[in-house]
């Protein structure tokens, strides 16, 4: 009896639209109230700043940062648990007998997930820049910022997922990884001890940060906030792909 020829795999852009598509149709539901859980969390803390700090590098700061975590939280912090009740579901089964690359299957899902950033990050940088007095002029820089931060994001909570032995180590691992987010972020750099300075630059979300603040500045130095735009890409492209290899780890264990 003669075998029929398997049908070829799909491409990988088509083949990631469809599974952006159908991420994005079964986490609207679910994720939209954990969105205004991050960003009322953001408002909370450039609240609490206000009585803290007055204005220059640390309010431009406290803005920038507290505008990412909400990449953050969704980004990192949900994509890692997904991915571990993913895996400890076995609905990684699902997606390794697709005949998709696996990397449509992490960039589809990665950019869902920061998909539903965008509204939590305008409001909180307009809410941010009308407290601390910031101009707004530079807000269109987000463009580049929500994308290549979640991106940078979601990459790492999506390895964090897929290497987690289990769900509640994923969901840990999300955690502390937006907590890192969260304190080395909001917090002014020029403050910080050398060491932790160290780990702040190792922090995928914090080139995106200090290309957003400088867009604050009386004279924004572009040339610098390009170059952290660059370095949040390259940082992206590596996350990604660690996370392309850790599904393919998972998917064949």
């Amino acid at each position: 009896m003669a075998h029929l020829p398997l049908a070829p795999r799909a491409r990988l852009w088509p083949a990631l639209g469809a599974v952006y598509r159908a991420q994005l149709s079964r986490a609207r539901v679910a994720r939209i109230p954990l969105l205004f859980v991050a960003t009322f969390q953001s408002l909370g803390i450039m609240v609490l700043m206000r009585g803290v700090v007055d204005g220059g590098a640390e309010a431009r700061a406290v803005v920038a940062g507290s505008s990412v975590l909400v990449v953050a939280f969704v980004a990192l912090n949900l994509l890692a648990q997904y991915f571990g009740q993913l895996r400890a579901g076995g609905g990684l089964d699902h997606y390794a007998t697709l005949p998709v690359p696996a990397a449509s299957v992490v960039l589809g899902a990665a950019a869902a997930y920061a998909s539903f950033t965008v509204p939590g990050v305008l409001v909180t940088a307009v809410a941010g820049s009308v407290l601390f007095q910031l101009p707004v002029g530079g807000l269109w820089v987000l463009v580049a910022v929500v994308p290549l931060a979640g991106a940078a994001l979601a990459g790492l909570g999506a390895a964090l997922g897929l290497l987690a032995p289990r769900p509640e180590l994923a969901t840990l691992g999300g955690q502390l990884g937006m907590s890192a987010a969260l304190l080395l972020g909001v917090l002014p750099a020029g403050g910080l001890p050398p060491a932790v300075g160290w780990v702040r630059d190792l922090l995928p979300s914090t080139y995106g940060v200090e290309a957003f603040a400088r867009t604050f500045a009386p004279h924004p130095d572009w040339p610098r906030v390009v170059l952290d735009l660059g370095v949040c890409a390259a940082v992206g492209v590596l996350s990604l792909a660690l996370a392309t290899r850790a599904y393919r780890w998972a998917a064949t264990r």
